[in-house]
């Protein structure tokens, strides 16, 4: 398969209270991998054997790899476990080198939105490699509570809203669909 070229690349950022972020980055990475693109995907406060993603994204080997970086546990916004910035920092150390070494056309920062909400992650220095990213490169940025300074940094941003869910009636995570 011939590999395409996205041209200059830009920044995107899929946020909010509403689902759909992972999935439409993940789609991004199904929709690339059928031209021939590498897309590296590294999730952030995610570290749980059973997401369907990480199976259906070996089925796109070697076009898609996905890496995780946190706990299977929820972390605690208010007073977060040094574990838990101890992984948001491996992960962040693992986006900067795939990044800045130029390791694929597309890189989706799974839930990094997250992680600076919670302050496991300086906003400074996501902000300074956004400035640095290479051209040809696309950046995706995922997860809610993205800060200010990430959507007026970003070329496009896109709000999931939240106008209706079935877990207000007490429907757990499904496997295949959110899960």
């Amino acid at each position: 398969m011939q590999r395409e070229s996205i041209g200059k690349g830009y920044i995107q950022v899929y946020t909010g209270n509403g689902k759909g972020k992972t999935t439409a980055s993940l789609g991004l990475a199904v929709r690339a991998a059928g031209h021939g693109l590498k897309v590296c995907i590294i999730q952030f406060m995610k570290g749980w054997i059973d997401y369907g993603e990480l199976a259906g994204v070996r089925m796109l080997h070697p076009y898609v790899e996905i890496r995780q970086s946190g706990r299977d546990t929820f972390v605690d916004r208010k007073n977060p476990d040094p574990e838990d910035v101890r992984l948001a920092e491996q992960g962040w150390a693992m986006a900067r080198e795939t990044i800045l070494g130029k390791k694929a056309d597309i890189v989706v920062l799974d839930e990094i939105n997250c992680a600076l909400d919670f302050r496991l992650l300086p906003l400074a220095d996501v902000l300074k490699l956004l400035e640095q990213k290479p051209d040809g490169m696309e950046l995706v940025l995922t997860g809610r509570g993205a800060p200010q300074e990430i959507l007026e940094a970003a070329d496009l941003v896109t709000e999931m809203r939240e106008v209706k869910h079935y877990y207000a009636k007490g429907v757990d995570a499904r496997v295949g669909v959110e899960r």
